[in-house]
């Protein structure tokens, strides 16, 4: 989903070259962002409208089914993050999944949650039992996937909902192996399918699947 971003924040990576390295989205793909979001506008008179693949403009009033103006989103955004990033809860299969990829590969998650949530984030994660490095990113994420990739001769892996991420680490990394993870239908039907893409799933157990089947092959 369209989200607003924060500066970088870069922890000191040790990568192993030679070892397949797998860069993963957080929200909508590790963690349901929108149920913790739709509940969250709940409480506030707002609904979310899957209109389009974004948040802006789809944000509606309750009273008037109005939806709230550019400058409007953010403060909103904020206080569900504020009040929310350190209860979302797990998508099926997420954990297992990462688990068993992290005995072949290495994991980084890379999230454009605004950074001064990242130690609420790191604490949801390590209560679903999900500990690797976390880095949180501003805007487009090729730059930094490249940035992190740099000298790794393995497989690179990147999972996402985005398709503004997918495209810049398309742009930006040509050779890296894209998942487009898409488990919110009604989200999914807005987006259509981009051939630097080697599959797009809504769910762990084909993108684990695929995953160590290239790995293996």
């Amino acid at each position: 989903m369209d989200s607003i971003v924060t500066p970088p924040e870069r922890p000191t990576l040790d990568l192993a070259p030679d070892r397949p390295l797998i860069v993963c989205d957080v929200d909508e793909v590790i963690l349901h962002f929108l149920r913790e979001l739709e509940d969250f506008l709940e409480e506030d008179g707002l609904w979310l409208d899957p209109a389009s693949f974004a948040l802006n403009g789809n944000i509606r009033r309750r009273s008037d089914n109005e939806p709230l103006h550019a400058n409007e989103l953010s403060p909103v955004l904020m206080r569900c993050f504020e009040a929310r990033t350190r209860r979302m809860k797990l998508i099926a299969g997420a954990q297992e999944a990462l688990a068993e990829l992290s005995q072949t590969a290495q994991v980084i998650l890379l999230s454009n949650l605004p950074a001064r949530f990242a130690e609420d984030r790191r604490i949801n994660l390590a209560g679903h039992g999900i500990d690797y490095p976390y880095l949180s990113n501003d805007g487009p994420k090729g730059p930094v996937v490249s940035e992190i990739t740099q000298g790794m001769e393995a497989p690179v892996f990147f999972i996402d909902d985005a398709p503004s991420n997918l495209q810049s680490v398309a742009e930006h990394r040509p050779a890296t192996n894209i998942v487009h993870f898409m488990q919110d239908g009604r989200f999914g039907r807005h987006v259509g399918r981009f051939d630097y893409v080697s599959l797009r799933t809504d769910n762990w157990l084909e993108a684990k699947a695929h995953i160590l089947s290239y790995i293996r092959s």
